[in-house]
Order: C-alpha cells, then sequence, then structure tokens
C-alpha cells in the first residue's frame, strides 16, 4: 500500500497493466455485477439534471428501467447506485455495433452535457472507498477485464497510466503526480 495524503493506494495500481479493449469484452463492465454503478450523492442530483439531454441516447429498455426506478436509487447495501436493465445492464448503456457504451458519455462527447459519466464507470476497474482516516483506492480484477490486462502487458501500459484522467477527477493532479513518481520509483 502506498499513502499520499488521504489516499492509500493498492500497490497493483501501480504494478498491473491494463488497457481497455472493448472489441474483446465488449463493455461487459456496464453489464455484469451485483448492482448498477456507485454514485456520489452529487452524481444523482445531476443524473435527475441531465435526465431529458441524456433521454434520446437510450434504449426502450433503459428508459422504461429509469421510468421504473428512477435516474438512480439504493441498492442492497444502501449505496447510491445507477438502475439496472432486468437486473443486468446499466440502464444508461446503449449498444453500437455489438458493444455496450455508455449514453451519458455519448451526449456529452457531443457536447450536450459537461457530466462525462459517473466517476465510478470512468475510473473502472479501480475502486474508491471512504474511510474516517482516508480513501482506499483498490484495482478489481474482474474475468470480463482479461483482454484489457492481456493488451496492457502487449502495449506496456499500466493501470494508473490508462487511468490517468479519471484518476486526476478522483484525486486531483497533485496526488496522481505524486502518484507517478511513487510508480516510476517502484519500477526502479
Amino acid at each position: 500500500m502506498l499513502r499520499i495524503n488521504d489516499y492509500i493506494f493498492s500497490l497493483d495500481l501501480l504494478e498491473k497493466k491494463f488497457v481497455c479493449d472493448l472489441p474483446l469484452c465488449l463493455g461487459n463492465c456496464c453489464r455484469y455485477g451485483d448492482s448498477g454503478a456507485p454514485l456520489e450523492a452529487d452524481e444523482a442530483v445531476t443524473l435527475r439534471e441531465i435526465k431529458d439531454i441524456v433521454w434520446p441516447y437510450l434504449r426502450q429498455s433503459g428508459k422504461s428501467a429509469i421510468e421504473e426506478q428512477g435516474t438512480s436509487l439504493k441498492d442492497f447495501e444502501g449505496d447510491i447506485v445507477t438502475p439496472l436493465i432486468d437486473g443486468a445492464e446499466c440502464a444508461y448503456t446503449i449498444l453500437e455495433k455489438n458493444i455496450f457504451m455508455c449514453g451519458i458519455e455519448k451526449a456529452w462527447s457531443e457536447g450536450k452535457i459537461s457530466f462525462r459519466k459517473p466517476l465510478s464507470c470512468h475510473l473502472f476497474p479501480v475502486r474508491m472507498k471512504k474511510f474516517p482516516d482516508f480513501t482506499a483506492v483498490n484495482i478489481e480484477e474482474w474475468s470480463i477485464c482479461l483482454a484489457a490486462r492481456d493488451r496492457g502487458r502487449r502495449e506496456g501500459v499500466y493501470a494508473w497510466e490508462f487511468l490517468k484522467e479519471p484518476l486526476i477527477r478522483a484525486v486531483g493532479k497533485e496526488v496522481y503526480d505524486q502518484l507517478c513518481i511513487a510508480a516510476k520509483e517502484l519500477r526502479k
């Protein structure tokens, strides 16, 4: 573990290689899990605010799930999450060819909204958990990400490098820069 300010990073984030490979994984991180994507309270508010703008991008099954469950909800552990379609994929997913993508991110990429997507989605496979004195930053190894780990090894890209943008969004540039220094020191 590595502590930088109020964050404790798993060394796996610095040592494991990872690059998303959507043609092979088919965006299955948007599809599988035990509940919807974790949301911060302010993100749940944002989803309510952008609903009408994102709505045209969504599939009918996603719209129905949102109409039934709301733009966000509390899961079985009491965490705020995105709604799911029939207990499977996120209600905000769209299909491009046979790949699950984010309808929120599609609206963002077209300049319709300033919110890219929930931080937990942007960070995946990294998960952050807040404790009273620190925030734990861990990388999860799901079998659906095997292609991403293989691609990361082939291309020589570490998870902390691939996830630069969402990590900066999550912990700030100063902490990320310190993480980079630590990662380079670790490799020596």
